[in-house]
C-alpha cells in the first residue's frame, strides 16, 4: 500500500534590495556625534571614483574567488588543502595585478598598502560554510548573475568573498588616486574563521597588529557587541522496545551548526492510514513549513522543509527540526532513543527561539537582546542519536551558571519522564563587548552619508566575529540593517546594488582611516 502527499503550506519571504530603516536603539558602548563628523572631499571623491572604475573588476574577484569550494575539511590545515591553496593563489594573483603587497603565512594571509608604520587592519575570512549542492539552481561555487537579475549568488558572496573583492577594489582606488597616507592599510585574509580560531589566535601571540581594525564579516552601521557562541550537546540512547503500537525508529535533520537547518525526517513504524491522517490534517495548521508524508506498507516517512538561515539569526528561518517534532507532538512516544528524542524537543525546545521551556536558562540583556537556543544537528550514531543546540548568549548570565541550569534542566526532564539523555561535553563561549574603538563615529558618519540613515547607531548581533581578537575592532559591514542576512543559508547572495554600496562606504572609510 503506498500513500502520499505533499502538504505546502503559504510562506511570504521577502529579500529587499536595500533597507533604509534603521532601529534607533541607544547602546551604553558606543558614542554618536555623526551630526559633527564630518567626511572629507579626498573620501567622497575616491568612493565615488571607485564605483565609476571598478564594479565590473569588482564582480571579476568575486566570480574568481567563489569557485574555490573554502570548506575547511577536518583533519586537513590549510596549506594541504588543494581547494585552500588554490584560493590562496588566487588572491596573490588578484592582490599582485592590482600593485598590492601580498604576504601568505599560512592561515593568515596579508594584502597591504603602503609602509607606514601605524596600521588600519581590515578583518576578514576566506573559507565558508558547507552547502547541500541538490538546493542551488546553479553550482554555488559558480557566480550565477543570470538566475535572479540583480544578485550575485554564491557560496561566500555576502560571507566572506564579497567582501574581500571589495576591499581588494577601495584599496586599489586609493592607490589609484594617489591619497597621502599616514597609515599602512592590511587586509587579513583568516582561513579558518568558520571552523577553528585556534590557528588565529597562534598568529596573533608572535605578530605585531594593526592599532585600528574594521571586520567587513557582519552588519552596518557599527557592531559593538557579539553574543557568545556556544554548543549543547546532548545524546539519546537508542534501545529496542517491542510493541505493536506505532514507534518512531529515526530522527534526522541538520546540516552543521551555525546553519539553523531547513530539513528534517522522521520514519515512524507499525503507522497506519489513521495515523497518516489524523498527522495530515495538523499539517495544514502550520505556515513557513512544508510536510512530506509517504506511507508504505506500515511505514511512515515524514521529510519536513523548512528555511534555513544563519544560526545567529534563528528568526529569519524555519528550523524543520521542532517543527517536525512539534507535528508528531500529540503522542507520548516511547523511551527509545529517537522517541525519546522528540518528547524532549517538545517538552524543553519546541517552537520557541530563546530556550524558554528549557528550565530557567533564558535571560535578556537591555542592548544585545535575548539567549537564543536552537537545535541544528542531529548526528546518527550506531548507539545512540546525538543532538546538537546552538546557543548565542548575550552578556548578564555567567558561564557558570548557565552550564549550571542546562544540567538541571536535563537531569528534571531524566527523573520525571524515567529517561537517560547524556550531557556530552558542552562548550559555551563569552560575549564581546567593544567599549574603547575611537573611530566608531567615523565609521557612523561615512554609514549616514552613503545611505541617507541619520541618526545611525552602534547595534549588537547575535555572530561572533574575529573583532574580538583585533585591537580596537568593530564590524562595518556587509549587510544593511533590516535585512535578511543570507550567509550560511542554502540561498546565499549579494545584490549588485549592495556590493556596489559597499564598496563606496568601504573606499571612504579606509580614506578617512588611513589619511
Amino acid at each position: 500500500m503506498l500513500n502520499k502527499l505533499t502538504l505546502l503550506s503559504a510562506s511570504i519571504i521577502t529579500f529587499g534590495l536595500m533597507s533604509l530603516t534603521l532601529s534607533t536603539e541607544v547602546n551604553a558602548t558606543g558614542t554618536n556625534n555623526t551630526e559633527s563628523t564630518q567626511i572629507s572631499d579626498s573620501a567622497k571623491s575616491t568612493a565615488d571614483y571607485a564605483v565609476a572604475t571598478y564594479q565590473q573588476a569588482m564582480v571579476d574577484s568575486l566570480r574568481e574567488l567563489v569557485k574555490h569550494n573554502t570548506v575547511a575539511e577536518d583533519g586537513v590545515s590549510v596549506d594541504d588543502n588543494p581547494a585552500h591553496v588554490a584560493f590562496k593563489a588566487e588572491l596573490k594573483k588578484q592582490a599582485q595585478a592590482l600593485g598590492l603587497d601580498y604576504l601568505d603565512e599560512g592561515y593568515v594571509v596579508v594584502i597591504g598598502l603602503g609602509a607606514q608604520k601605524e596600521r588600519v587592519g581590515i578583518i576578514t575570512h576566506g573559507d565558508v560554510q558547507p552547502v547541500n549542492a541538490a538546493k542551488w539552481t546553479k553550482s554555488p561555487f559558480e557566480l550565477d548573475t543570470t538566475t535572479e537579475p540583480g544578485r550575485l549568488i554564491g557560496r561566500g558572496t555576502e560571507d566572506d568573498k564579497g567582501p574581500i573583492s571589495t576591499a581588494l577594489y577601495a584599496m586599489k582606488a586609493i592607490k589609484d588616486k594617489n591619497i597621502t597616507l599616514n597609515k599602512r592599510i592590511e587586509l587579513y585574509v583568516y582561513m579558518a574563521e568558520e571552523s577553528d580560531w585556534e590557528p588565529l589566535k597562534a598568529y596573533i601571540k608572535t605578530h605585531d597588529l594593526p592599532q585600528t581594525n574594521i571586520t567587513i564579516d557582519a552588519e552596518y552601521p557599527v557592531v559593538t557587541a557579539e553574543k557568545g557562541y556556544g554548543t549543547v550537546k546532548l545524546v539519546f540512547n537508542k534501545q529496542e522496545i517491542p510493541t505493536i503500537s506505532p514507534y518512531i525508529s529515526a530522527f534526522s535533520g541538520g546540516f552543521f551548526g551555525s546553519q539553523i537547518p531547513e530539513d528534517a525526517s522522521v520514519t515512524i513504524e507499525n503507522a497506519n492510514i489513521v495515523v497518516l491522517q489524523r498527522l495530515m490534517r495538523k499539517a495544514r495548521s502550520y505556515q513557513g513549513v512544508s510536510f512530506d508524508l509517504e506511507l508504505k506498507d506500515s511505514t511512515l516517512t515524514i521529510n519536513a522543509l523548512g528555511k534555513s538561515a544563519h544560526s545567529s539569526k534563528p528568526d529569519e528561518g524555519v528550523n524543520a527540526i521542532p517543527y517536525l517534532a512539534d507535528l508528531l507532538s500529540n503522542t507520548r512516544w516511547e523511551n527509545n532513543g529517537p522517541g525519546t528524542l522528540v518528547n524532549f524537543i517538545n517538552d524543553n525546545i519546541g517552537l520557541g527561539l530563546e530556550g524558554k521551556k528549557f528550565g530557567n536558562i533564558a535571560y535578556h540583556d537591555d542592548f544585545m537582546g535575548p539567549m537564543t537556543f536552537s537545535p541544528t544537528v542531529i548526528k546518527q550514531h550506531d548507539e545512540n542519536i546525538e543532538l546538537n543546540i546552538n546557543l548565542r548568549r548575550p552578556q548578564g548570565k555567567s558561564k557558570q551558571a548557565l552550564t549550571t541550569e542546562i544540567h538541571q534542566a536535563v537531569q528534571n526532564w531524566n527523573n520525571k519522564f524515567d529517561a537517560n539523555v547524556k550531557e556530552l561535553e558542552h562548550y559555551i563561549g563569552d560575549p564581546f563587548v567593544q567599549k574603547d574603538a575611537p573611530h566608531i563615529d567615523t565609521l557612523l558618519a561615512v554609514f549616514s552619508h552613503f545611505t541617507g540613515i541619520k541618526d545611525a547607531k552602534p547595534i549588537a548581533i547575535g555572530g561572533g566575529t574575529n573583532s574580538r581578537l583585533f585591537p580596537n575592532a568593530v564590524s562595518f559591514g556587509p549587510s544593511m540593517p533590516n535585512n535578511k542576512y543570507t550567509g550560511h543559508s542554502e540561498h546565499e547572495f549579494i545584490t549588485m546594488e549592495q556590493f556596489i554600496l559597499n564598496l563606496k562606504m568601504y573606499t571612504a572609510v579606509l580614506v578617512e582611516l588611513a589619511k
